[in-house]
């Protein structure tokens, strides 16, 4: 398991854009990471006030930050950036909303160069929230 500290370490977002709380497990090409959906988010004053749900673009960006974590984390990625260059196969199956946890998974299917593709997962109580097939660019 790491902390909030190590995800800082690996990735450069910071509150309010920093969407990993914790990782629950990593493997060579898979993580498991936790997001913890408060009301308090910023982007809940506008994404309903009077029905607050998740933006769908926020829950793929989680995603894309957990793969990240796993990527920048290998001793030959440290203190490079990764690019998000693509998503495909983007499917939304259930509200995220504040008191929800959202497990998110990223397991990378490719590597090729400096070209990454993860396919990703985010379940809040089992059920799938959305999924997708993310490509990412690693930079300098």
């Amino acid at each position: 398991m790491m902390d909030l500290n190590h995800i800082k370490e690996a990735l450069p977002h910071r509150y309010p854009f920093l969407l990993v709380d914790r990782i629950l497990e990593t493997s060579e090409n898979e993580i498991t990471a936790l997001k913890n959906v408060t009301i308090n988010e910023p982007f809940f004053q506008g994404h309903f006030p009077d029905y607050p749900v998740m933006p769908g673009v926020l829950i793929m960006e989680a995603l894309a930050q957990t793969a990240g974590v796993l990527e920048l984390s290998k001793v030959e990625n440290k203190g490079k950036l990764v690019f998000y260059a693509g998503m495909d196969k983007v499917k939304f199956k259930k509200q995220v909303v504040p008191g929800d946890q959202l497990i998110m998974t990223a397991t990378f299917l490719k590597h090729r160069g400096r070209m990454a593709v993860v396919e990703a997962k985010a379940e809040v109580d089992g059920q799938l929230a959305a999924s997708g097939v993310l490509t990412f660019a690693i930079g300098s």
